[in-house]
């Protein structure tokens, strides 16, 4: 029997209500402390690189466990691990919060930064899959519209108040997750979400591999920054990470209880939806990154003028997510998701256009552009590859997901920083040189100025030719966005297909072999013209290719391979 709409607790709203508010700490973490950069990065004296990864640290944590937080939602009940992601939040919260000055402060919130992930990872796949199973499939469209779209309207409070904040003091941006947590737990407890509860083995071979393999990829390209290309360590950290997660890969298709189960990526449209959210998602995070630095940097603004900055995007970003939910439930997936796609190019090359003018006026409808398009796609991309791998268990194709989209922003964020480096030192070196500067000494101050504490941001004793430089710099990074965004539409205009999913992968189960549902779904193993495997199977995952399955009760014995 497939899972039905919420039936245990006060009502399916409220269900929704106590979802967002649990996720919501994780999306506000993701924009309010791109906004708190420069005055973490003075006060505790770390370099470019060293705020680069107290940011990306948590990403990495994100992208590496969220596959276990799916897994052991499915093992321990999905609102069980919520709470548990709940309180490990707004604990590492408290403890960024409180980072000591001087020599363990990198470590200290690089660490704490790393534990807010892993809370976000049990958190975040547990809280999805509470969604998921409360909609049927008709709703679910509008439901994960709303709870995409409200967290991520949430997310938009972050760029302000992390403005706000952090002229009192950065720190307060880390505790404002305290009083979030909560309303999240008060709300739990009054809707009472009724969820599946499935014991299974843990593959902790595959997690200790995916760990590893994420961390030291990311790793290598994140430190070139600081060892530079030449250094054979980059190049063993990137190949070595790569081998792992080749061998993850192969390990998870022999495994009887695998972490992931990477069979799904044979459903063509479970593929091509992760890739084109794996290539967005090599943008959509680090732009807030850079798009504050550039806005204190070269605009001179305050924290909170950066932070108004950045609500330009969330405008674009939150009412088009409303249209993308709408029109997958109404055409399928591919249209929003092309359309999206290169809304958001189109928007991020024109704004790369005017970032050197210096002058944010010709800017902010470019942003708003920029942020429709990712707002358009990313319901609709994220929706549809869920209900596609429906026959496996929630917990496991949220993970799945998740994992692709936050291992992408860790790795857009450590590569865009590089190139973000190279171009400003570049760019400084040349603009000194041409002040009179000795070569090998423009060398010497364009490296200390590309990695150096910036305690003027925000600030008019920033010399212009700096100010100019940097803005290069992130021209440079605004135009490879527009490029991987412009990739991510033809990935989805060539790998997806025209069409609604009539039913839903795991229900399509119980519904009786004549195939005459009352609302005339379609037989077993099958799915609408156009939206199927592209050799006319069932849509969906599963190792042996056989009849689609809902998810099992509680408590359902493994049905075969492919089964978590």
């Amino acid at each position: 029997m497939a899972v039905t709409a919420h039936s245990g607790g006060r009502s399916k709203n409220l269900v929704l209500a106590a979802m967002i508010f649990a996720v919501a700490m994780t999306f506000i973490d993701q924009t309010i402390v791109s906004i708190a950069v420069p005055e973490i990065q003075n006060e505790l004296k770390l370099s470019s690189t060293g705020v680069q990864w107290a940011v990306n640290a948590y990403l990495l944590s994100l992208a590496a466990f969220f596959a276990y937080g799916g897994r052991l939602a499915d093992t321990l009940g999905h609102r069980r691990v919520v709470v548990m992601g709940v309180l490990v939040f707004a604990t590492s919260s408290l403890l960024c919060g409180l980072t000591p000055k001087g020599a363990v402060a990198q470590t200290w919130i690089v660490a704490f930064r790393a534990v807010q992930g892993f809370g976000g990872a049990l958190m975040f796949p547990a809280a999805l899959g509470i969604v998921v199973q409360t909609f049927a499939l008709r709703e679910r469209g509008k439901a994960l519209a709303l709870f995409f779209g409200i967290a991520g309207g949430l997310t938009a409070v972050g760029p302000i108040l992390g403005g706000w904040l952090t002229e009192w003091t950065w720190r307060s941006i880390f505790w404002v997750n305290i009083p979030v947590a909560v309303i999240a737990l008060v709300l739990i407890s009054l809707s009472k979400p009724v969820t599946e509860h499935r014991p299974a083995p843990m593959d902790y071979r595959g997690l200790a591999l995916i760990v590893t393999g994420i961390g030291l990829s990311v790793f290598g390209f994140q430190q070139s920054q600081i060892w530079h290309w030449s250094n054979p360590g980059i190049w063993v950290c990137i190949v070595v990470g790569v081998a792992l997660l080749v061998v993850f890969h192969r390990l998870e298709l022999r495994t009887s209880s695998p972490l992931i189960q990477v069979r799904i990526f044979a459903n063509r449209a479970f593929a091509v939806e992760n890739l084109v959210l794996g290539i967005a998602m090599l943008v959509f995070i680090p732009y807030f990154f850079f798009a504050s630095e550039y806005a204190q940097i070269s605009l001179g603004k305050s924290a909170s003028g950066a932070g108004l900055y950045l609500l330009y995007f969330f405008i674009g970003f939150v009412i088009a997510s409303q249209f993308g939910g709408r029109m997958l439930d109404r055409g399928g997936a591919k249209r929003p998701v092309v359309l999206g796609c290169a809304l958001c190019a189109v928007g991020f090359y024109l704004l790369a256009g005017k970032v050197t003018d210096l002058d944010f006026g010709n800017q902010e409808w470019y942003i708003v552009i920029a942020g429709a398009g990712m707002g358009l796609m990313l319901t609709p991309a994220s929706t549809d590859a869920v209900n596609r791998a429906s026959r496996l268990s929630y917990g496991e194709a949220t993970g799945i997901t998740q994992t692709v989209r936050n291992y992408s922003a860790s790795l857009g964020l450590a590569v865009l920083g590089t190139i973000s480096v190279a171009r400003f030192e570049s760019h400084l070196r040349s603009s000194l040189v041409g002040q009179g500067v000795p070569a090998a000494q423009a060398n010497s101050e364009a490296h200390h100025l590309s990695q150096a504490h910036r305690s003027t941001q925000g600030n008019s004793t920033i010399p212009h030719f700096v100010r100019l430089d940097f803005a290069y710099s992130t021209r440079t990074v605004f135009y490879v966005m527009a490029g991987v965004m412009a990739a991510a539409a033809l990935a989805a205009w060539l790998g997806l297909q025209r069409g609604v999913q009539e039913v839903d992968e795991g229900e399509a189960a119980d519904t009786p072999p004549d195939g005459g549902g009352s609302d005339g779904d379609t037989a077993p193993g099958r799915t609408t013209p156009g939206r199927g495997a592209p050799d006319g199977s069932a849509s969906g995952g599963g190792s042996s290719g056989g009849t689609a399955r809902g998810p099992r009760e509680p408590g359902a014995e493994k049905d075969g391979p492919g089964s978590p």
